[in-house]
């Protein structure tokens, strides 16, 4: 006779939805980086979970009895957050490498500092636009979009189910690619305003060569490298806000490729 009522087969239904809910969550960006500790994600975990279970839980039945299976499926699992995770990670770091792009022209090679997310070592300009970036990310609620392609998961992958197809390494690539493409595209009006003030001053210092370029040149790209800076945070925020849009269409291509 069970006198608690303990079902085996709820709660082997329960860890494999925290199965996937943790491993997705942590490997997410703004929910697994470095700003939040580790026991409010953990908490936040449960929380999900315990809100996800009751409609979109995995049958108990799923979970493999043998060791090694139930190994595989962990590392399915965490390859499935890993390919959602990177679609919104290419968007940042390409804000950032334009951000070092703009930090390179501006002068600022040897000036950089710690994100507090990686704790790698980046340019202001960079963090600067990483920071605003992520501002913009959370006002525009692309936070709930992350929370919904991991709600849509449960009904398109099974635990473990994940596959690694053709056309989705080929989908992942050409994403990365457009890293690149889309850095340059942000740090351009910058770079292009930079190399105006760098063709005035080097007419100027034709004109007049007697005066100190190198002391004045220093400021003045730093001042019109900040100033298209700022003009360029209208630019990011609707590319984002496009971004944002298609970011859950984009989970769900992902996603139907790897079923």
């Amino acid at each position: 006779m069970d006198v608690f009522g303990f079902d085996p087969a709820s709660f082997t239904s329960f860890l494999l939805t925290l199965m996937r809910v943790s491993l997705i969550v942590f490997m997410m960006p703004f929910y697994g980086g470095n700003y939040i500790p580790n026991q409010v994600k953990g908490a936040l975990c449960l929380v999900l979970t315990m809100a996800i279970w009751p409609n979109l839980s995995f049958p108990g039945a799923a979970l493999p009895a043998h060791p090694f299976s139930i190994g595989i499926m962990l590392l399915a699992e965490l390859v499935l957050g890993l390919l959602l995770g990177i679609c919104v990670y290419f968007m940042f770091t390409a804000v950032q490498l334009g951000g070092e792009i703009m930090g390179f022209q501006m002068g600022f090679t040897m000036l950089s500092m710690a994100d507090p997310a990686s704790g790698a070592q980046m340019s202001v300009t960079a963090q600067i636009l990483h920071m605003v970036t992520l501002i913009l990310f959370l006002s525009l609620d692309g936070h709930l979009i992350l929370l919904r392609g991991l709600a849509d998961s449960f009904a398109i992958i099974p635990p473990g189910g994940l596959r690694i197809s053709g056309p989705l390494t080929e989908s992942v690539l050409a994403l990365s690619g457009t890293m690149f493409s889309l850095a340059i595209r942000i740090a351009a009006p910058v770079i292009a305003a930079i190399l105006m003030a760098e063709l005035t001053l080097a007419l100027m210092g034709r004109a007049a060569p007697q005066m100190n370029l190198l002391t004045l040149g220093f400021p003045i790209k730093i001042g019109v490298g900040f100033f298209f800076m700022g003009i360029l945070f209208t630019t990011i925020a609707l590319f984002l806000e496009d971004y944002i849009i298609d970011l859950r269409p984009m989970f769900a291509r992902i996603m139907n490729m790897a079923q």
